[in-house]
């Protein structure tokens, strides 16, 4: 039976501790039940009464009260050197991390001089988000990161738990709410925080009445609102139909003017397009006339290779004839290799000399045009000139009629003064009144005359402005000349310059009759390449130091041999019997024709 005793106890206590609860609990569900009392109350009282809420207004200081108690509910206290320190401040500012657009609050807050306590700045913080009706995000951010609240809150707190979660959905609808909230003149931070419950144990007639009392004002100011607003509207209807009309009557003007400026401007552009199209066929013509020299020049090349290229040939006959008959023989045939060769110069003089006609008479065709692009040039100058006389005519006028118009409006107020001073004379004022009228018309004939001279002025100053752009295009001009002109000068110097090459070859059978044995060797070597012109694509490495070719390291052709090499390799120039010029000559080539040239000596 003691055994039973026993059990039924140890039963009775278990059952017992079930039935009481954790004192937590009960404080979060209670905070939860008046935050939901007092937000129900506060969005009805505001939206029967349907006007700004101040800060005076009990609920809303009801609903602070409570949100401020569920904010302080399981925070932990800090130890300083004065004492405890327990304030909703510390979370609140976590916001503005997690929140960049609430930083301007926290920043206000911060300034205010009036507050000096954390619990002040956390009211203050409270009020200034919900003027901005965004107090319901700030507050979800910072639930949602719950492991940064846990320095500041126990793990039983209402914010840690679902009921802070259920809070933040509820305070979603104060954002029907506008409040007007002075935080200033408030004092924040001796304020006591106590919740009143008779606010929400009132009597239902006694609130059925109130809010009938609350609507029936709420409809009279509508009302009385709305009365103004139709006064303001007529009037503001009035204004804006004069103004309508002002604004016809200034747009059929404008309209005026715009038709003779279009005018204007389409006989300036068909001016332009006609400049235009003469510089565009001057262009064009000397153009072609370049592109018919760059032609010729490069056939002319092409002989000069097809002449090299058939005096190599008969170099390299000459040379096996050598070996085969005998020295008369050799002779012989030196005699048949001259004649053939002066032969050969007579007829490239023959061309070189057509060619310096034609270039002197392209050369001729491009001085007369050089000529009349002069004469265009001085007959836009001289409109240039007239222009600017007319512009300073015009301002002379203008300056003039300025000065009139200053003088008919001292005489103007004359007048007037004199309208006043004789009141009593209806005959005089009414000669006068014709007066001012005249003067009136006259003074607007000046206006129009003043604004068609200020039209003509602009126009003349977009002409100068083109003038100016096509001094800039003669000065182009110029320099191509001077350009062509050096071309020009180039090409005959190049011309004179083939012409003694040409005169050269004459001398060709000296080569044939000095040759020792180390020009045996060079020839040889010249027979094996056989004087191939490499291309580009065919060589990746120089010849002489096989150092791999890059952007660096350029590709160079040797005149004499035609293989490719690297810069140090072919750095070396030297005068040869087909180029005019010293020319790019590899390093072997260079030793060998020093070599021939010390023998010849």
């Amino acid at each position: 039976s003691v055994i039973v005793l026993h059990l039924h106890l140890i039963t009775l206590t278990h059952s017992y501790t079930k039935s009481v609860k954790d004192p937590m609990v009960v404080e979060r569900s209670n905070l939860l039940s008046m935050m939901k009392l007092s937000i129900k109350v506060l969005i009805q009282s505001s939206l029967s009464l349907g006007r700004t809420l101040d800060s005076e207004y009990p609920p809303l200081q009801q609903f602070f009260v409570v949100l401020e108690h569920c904010l302080k509910h399981g925070l932990k206290v800090r130890k300083t050197f004065i004492g405890q320190n327990k304030s909703i401040w510390a979370p609140l500012e976590l916001i503005e991390k997690l929140c960049p657009e609430s930083a301007d609050i926290s920043t206000s807050v911060r300034d205010m001089p009036g507050i000096k306590t954390g619990l002040g700045r956390a009211r203050a913080w409270l009020h200034l988000a919900l003027m901005q009706k965004k107090i319901a995000d700030y507050m979800k951010e910072l639930i949602n990161r719950r492991e940064l609240l846990g320095e500041f809150y126990e793990p039983g707190a209402l914010i840690m738990e679902e009921e802070g979660a259920v809070i933040v959905g509820m305070l979603v609808g104060l954002n029907l709410i506008d409040a007007n909230l002075c935080v200033k003149g408030e004092d924040l931070d001796s304020q006591v925080g106590v919740i009143d419950f008779s606010m929400y144990l009132k009597d239902p007639q006694a609130t059925e009445t109130t809010q009938d009392d609350s609507k029936m004002t709420a409809i009279l100011d509508q009302k009385h609102y709305i009365e103004e607003l139709n006064r303001h509207l007529s009037c503001t209807v009035t204004d804006l139909q004069a103004k309508m009309d002002s604004l016809e009557k200034t747009n059929s003007k404008l309209i005026e003017e715009l038709t003779a400026a279009t005018d204007r401007i389409n006989a300036l552009r068909e001016e332009q397009e006609q400049l235009k199209q003469e510089n565009a066929h001057i262009l064009q013509t000397s153009q072609r006339k370049e592109e018919v020299t760059l032609q010729d020049s490069q056939l002319e090349l092409e002989t000069y290779r097809q002449t090299r290229q058939g005096l190599d040939e008969m170099y390299s006959v000459v040379w096996k004839q050598y070996k085969e008959e005998k020295r008369i023989r050799q002779l012989q045939k030196e005699l048949e290799l001259q004649i053939g060769l002066k032969q050969e110069m007579e007829v490239a003089m023959k061309l070189l000399e057509k060619d310096t006609h034609e270039k002197q008479d392209t050369l001729a065709a491009l001085r007369q045009q050089l000529d009349q692009v002069k004469n265009l040039n001085l007959q836009m100058f001289n409109k240039a000139q007239e222009s600017d006389r007319v512009a300073q005519k015009k301002e002379e006028d203008m300056e003039r009629l300025e000065k009139k118009m200053i003088q008919m409006e001292a005489a103007m107020k004359e007048l007037e003064q004199r309208c006043q001073n004789c009141c009593c004379c209806s005959l005089f004022r009414a000669g006068l009144e014709s007066e001012l009228s005249t003067e009136k018309e006259q003074r607007q004939n000046l206006q129009r005359e003043l604004h068609r001279e200020q039209d003509n002025s602009a126009e003349l100053r977009t002409q100068l402005q083109q003038l100016q752009g096509l001094q800039m295009e003669l000065l182009d001009l110029r320099q191509e000349k001077k350009q062509l002109q050096q071309l020009c000068e180039e090409q005959e110097q190049a011309l004179q310059e083939m012409g003694l090459h040409l005169s050269q070859y004459i001398y060709i059978y000296i080569y044939i009759i000095d040759f020792t044995v180390t020009f045996d060797q060079f020839n040889a070597s010249l027979l094996n390449k056989g004087h191939a012109w490499l291309k580009d694509d065919e060589a990746t490495r120089c010849k002489q130091c096989q150092k791999e070719f890059s952007i660096s390291r350029r590709k160079h052709h040797c005149r004499n041999c035609g293989d490719i090499y690297c810069n140090s390799c072919s750095s070396n120039e030297l005068a040869l019997p087909s180029y005019p010029r010293p020319v790019r000559v590899c390093d072997i080539c260079h030793s060998l024709l020093l070599q021939r040239s010390s023998i010849r000596s």
